[in-house]
C-alpha cells in the first residue's frame, strides 16, 4: 500500500471532506461528502473512504 493512500485514509477517518478534497478536488464527490457528515458523520466517513480507495 502506498504512503499516501495510507495517509489520506487516516484522514478520511479523522476528517472525511479534507481526505475527498485531496483526492478528488471540489466537486461533486466532495459535496455529497459535506452533505453526509452534516447528517450523520458515519456515512461520511465510509463515503470519504470509498473515494479515497477507489483507483
Amino acid at each position: 500500500m502506498d504512503t499516501n493512500k495510507l495517509l489520506l485514509i487516516v484522514i478520511a477517518i479523522l476528517l472525511p471532506p479534507v481526505a475527498v478534497f485531496l483526492k478528488s478536488g471540489v466537486g461533486k464527490d466532495l459535496l455529497i461528502n459535506i452533505i453526509l457528515c452534516l447528517l450523520f458523520f458515519v456515512p461520511g466517513i465510509l463515503h470519504a473512504l470509498w473515494v479515497v480507495t477507489k483507483s
